[in-house]
């Protein structure tokens, strides 16, 4: 029972209190989420304070990484939003940073994906929503309802466009938490599965599941940063509809 319990593939979505704190009745305990996240925050800033730190003319190793991915997430906005996208630079580049090392640092053994957790994932997705409404709010006043008006469209046509498009756009933080939720999960879950199958058949017939598990670990580096350029691709797009109301 006690191997089954080890070889459980979902053993790792777990979570764990590890300081149990309750406000009013409310379950706030600091837990393995919790750790890695913060984990994952002092990396980010150690990260691109340290980079930077000396601001050479030639760059070293880890300030070309540091501009690189400065440079990424810049060129995205500006391809994808505007020149108007230029001052949401510090949340995206931060909700980039914060999803890129969440899934890298979960495949590091032992360790916790967060990002995993539907409940992180959503939090997120309705953080990005949330946000760029009021944006699109405050920026155009009620003519930002107009977007739910497809333009040519007959009027005959708006009682049925109008509440597909309102359906579609509260789609959107559904379709951004369970994407980056579910690839991460099953990926995760696909490798816990294999390294159960090296332990169950040992030395002589573990080597198969062993260079699958090896190749599918490479696969989801590749998924890791994939999945974060989704999100924070799919941000800037709706960050330009909204600015843009197309």
């Amino acid at each position: 029972m006690a191997g089954a319990e080890q070889l459980n593939p979902l053993e790792q979505f777990e979570i764990h209190r590890l300081i149990p704190i309750e406000i009013g009745g409310v379950d706030v305990s600091f837990t393995n989420s919790s750790l890695w996240m913060v984990i994952a925050i002092t990396l980010v800033t150690l990260f691109l304070t340290l980079s930077v730190r000396r601001r050479a003319l030639v760059p070293g190793r880890w300030q070309s990484l540091a501009e690189l991915a400065y440079e990424f997430i810049a060129n995205m906005i500006r391809d994808n939003v505007g020149q108007e996208g230029r001052r949401f630079f510090p949340f995206i580049f931060t909700l980039f940073m914060f999803i890129l090392f969440g899934n890298m640092l979960g495949l590091i053994p032992y360790s916790f994906t967060y990002t995993s957790h539907i409940i992180v994932t959503v939090t997120l997705a309705l953080t990005v929503f949330l946000g760029i409404t009021i944006v699109g709010i405050v920026r155009h006043g009620l003519r930002f309802f107009a977007f739910f008006m497809p333009q040519g469209v007959p009027i005959a046509m708006m009682p049925l466009m109008i509440p597909i498009e309102i359906l579609s756009y509260l789609s959107r933080p559904v379709s951004l938490s369970i994407r980056l939720f579910a690839n991460m999960m099953a990926g995760h879950t696909m490798m816990k599965v294999f390294a159960g199958f090296v332990v169950i058949l040992g030395l002589f017939g573990g080597w198969a599941p062993l260079l699958v598990d090896v190749a599918l670990t490479g696969f989801e580096v590749l998924i890791a940063f994939l999945q974060a350029y989704v999100f924070t691709i799919l941000t800037c797009l709706y960050l330009n509809d909204t600015i843009h109301l197309h």
